[in-house]
């Protein structure tokens, strides 16, 4: 299914999402835990916008030169006796690592997680091979694998919307006979893996950051199953998207930070490690090194407005801010990439076709951009998706058009327009229903419309149906009367004066 995750329909996804009152429960206390921890975290740095210009400067950068950075660091895997194969599609990607596994007689194969192979639906790839077995390691996508391939909620947390007797369900599956505790849980689940990895002889993981100046891999993890991961195995896989690059061991060091406190609001993660294919003298590390550079769609980003997305360190800061992944999770997104990422991300890879409502999925309130630590400006390349997908590629099929045309004609006449004014009121009284208590001061004396008939358009319906309407005003309070009513506050001549002198000065 590669980067789409369901094939229901858009509001389909988000009534599922919105009936899940568990998972929105989870996301909102997720969200508002990380707020603490990740605010905390980026002052300790001090001068936190300054770091995220340098970010931004070192990705902006990167992009600019990735030709010439791709070939360095190939060369450079190269040099140290590594492999490295270009992807143009995930077809590519996923066909190359399936045809490795057969070469290498691959019978047990770990991977540690990864959005990038999840993008080219890898794990069920390579569990068509005969004879061959294939662990997630990562516990929580562990759980999604057990739980028959569930989709994740988030890019950092995938596991947000399970609780733990839904998990200790799935570890029973595996011989588990303890309580829900979570302790109890992860020490079965701890002891089982890495039975696995012991006998893993094929290794597969993402990439954080693939550093050109030496052909290492930085990889950011918190329970060291990729360090295990990458260990054991004697063939070891990369799979990384063509931006995640830096020139330098520096610039990893920046960005690392950048991405550990913006995504789990740590100093740093609990393992960051740099590496790449066993040399003499180390006892572990994989004897057959290979690193596939996946492009995807992500070329076509290049010199068009929408590039800054390549930017993107996956930290998922822009998710935990968003109002709409606060309602409806990842799952309503249809993709791996939910959130403001997704919207940005999705349309490029999978085009607009699969994924025309997601730029729709935001109020367009510029948190998600406020919080990027790499500076993308993500609201705004939202909002460029809408105006591709209404004036480029007219894939509006609604009554949209014909509604702002006739709100066009509305406004553009006087009689009409008045007429608007003064029979809007006593028009829209009947879908209207007085001030409750805990409803917000001053919106809605008026009373508000909470409901409209099913035959009116679905712009409106859809509209009302998810939020409160305060009711127009009556003629006599609008602004019109009010601005008419109200002449300008003359102002002596001495202060006239003192205000003429202060805007020069």
């Amino acid at each position: 299914m590669g980067i789409s995750t369901s094939d229901k329909p858009y509001m389909t996804r988000v009534e599922e999402a919105e009936a899940d009152k568990f998972m929105r429960v989870a996301v909102a206390k997720a969200q508002d835990a990380q707020f603490v921890k990740r605010t905390a975290a980026r002052r300790e740095m001090g001068h936190w916008n300054e770091w995220r210009d340098l970010a931004e400067q070192i990705r902006q950068h990167v992009i600019k030169y990735l030709p010439d950075y791709l070939e360095e660091f190939s060369n450079n895997v190269e040099r140290q006796g590594g492999h490295v194969f270009f992807a143009q599609t995930e077809e590519e990607a996923r066909n190359f690592i399936k045809e490795l596994a057969i070469e290498k007689q691959a019978k047990k194969i770990v991977k540690s997680k990864s959005m990038v192979t999840t993008e080219i639906d890898l794990d069920k790839t390579l569990l068509t091979i005969p004879g061959t077995s294939l662990l997630e390691s990562d516990l929580a996508e562990f759980i999604l694998q057990e739980d028959n391939w569930d989709e994740p909620t988030h890019i950092v947390f995938p596991t947000l919307h399970k609780n733990r007797d839904q998990i200790q369900r799935e570890f029973q599956k595996l011989g588990y006979d303890g309580d829900n505790n979570p302790q109890h849980e992860a020490r079965f689940v701890r002891g089982y893996l890495r039975k696995y990895f012991m006998q893993a002889d094929f290794g597969i993981t993402g990439c954080n950051f693939a550093i050109a100046s030496n052909g290492m891999i930085n990889l950011d993890t918190n329970e060291g199953n990729a360090d295990l991961t990458m260990a054991i195995p004697k063939t070891q896989v990369v799979v990384m998207g063509m931006e995640r690059l830096v020139p330098t061991m520096k610039e990893a060091e920046v960005l690392d930070n950048m991405l550990a406190r913006s995504a789990v609001g740590q100093k740093l993660t609990t393992y960051c490690t740099f590496t790449g294919k066993q040399v003499a003298g180390e006892v572990d590390g994989p004897e057959d090194f290979w690193v596939v550079v996946l492009d995807n769609g992500r070329s076509d980003a290049l010199g068009t407005e929408f590039e800054p997305i390549l930017q993107c360190i996956r930290c998922g800061a822009c998710m935990n801010v968003c109002p709409v992944y606060r309602h409806i999770g990842g799952q309503g997104y249809g993709s791996i990439y939910p959130g403001p990422l997704g919207e940005v991300l999705s349309p490029i890879l999978g085009g607009y076709e699969k994924f025309e409502e997601l730029p729709y999925a935001c109020s367009l309130c510029g948190a998600c951009t406020e919080t990027c630590p790499v500076r993308i400006p993500l609201h705004s390349l939202i909002r460029k998706h809408r105006i591709v997908e209404m004036d480029d590629k007219h894939m509006d099929k609604s009554m949209t058009n014909l509604i702002l045309k006739v709100i066009g004609i509305g406004t553009g006449s006087p009689f009409l327009f008045q007429s608007a004014l003064t029979f809007a009121h006593p028009g829209a009284g009947m879908f209207a229903k007085q001030m409750a208590p805990g409803d917000v001061e001053g919106m809605y004396e008026g009373g508000k419309i909470n409901h409209v008939p099913k035959i009116t358009p679905k712009l409106i319906h859809s509209w009302v149906d998810s939020r409160d309407v305060p009711m127009p005003s009556k003629k006599k309070d609008n602004f019109r009367h009010w601005f008419k009513d109200h002449q300008p506050i003359a102002v002596a001549p001495a202060v006239k004066k003192h205000l003429v002198e202060a805007e020069h000065d």
